[in-house]
């Protein structure tokens, strides 16, 4: 099963993703491109398409609820790492609720994650 935010991508069409700027590039090599951000206050930059009334993250790719996931996942910015997933890690997140539920899409419950495989059982065999 994949991971259920590889198909998602609703809380990259609900949230303005605001962030300071020196996580972006070039200050920040391993942060979003310069081009996909915009001036939003001061100290903060915000991913282009996020701040309006109909947001989408510019780097937003797919459709949302069948394969929307993050086109610069690796360098996205920290605002959206600490968004977590409902139930991935046992409890569940009304960010990522409210998102899915913007979108039509049910919050995700913990079915929708693998059980995590047994551990290996530490008595040798005789």
């Amino acid at each position: 099963m994949s991971h259920p935010c590889v198909r998602c991508g609703a809380c990259c069409a609900t949230f303005r993703v605001s962030f300071h700027w020196s996580e972006a590039q070039p200050d920040n090599p391993e942060g979003p491109p310069a081009e996909l951000v915009v001036p939003l206050r001061r100290h903060e930059l915000a991913m282009r398409g996020t701040d309006g009334a109909n947001p989408r993250c510019v780097a937003l790719r797919g459709t949302i609820g069948v394969d929307g996931h993050c086109g610069i996942y690796p360098r996205r910015p920290s605002v959206c790492r600490a968004v977590e997933p409902s139930w991935e890690f046992g409890r569940h997140s009304p960010q990522c609720d409210k998102g899915r539920l913007a979108h039509g899409l049910a919050p995700l419950t913990p079915a929708d994650w693998p059980a995590a495989p047994a551990p290996a059982d530490p008595t040798p065999a005789h």
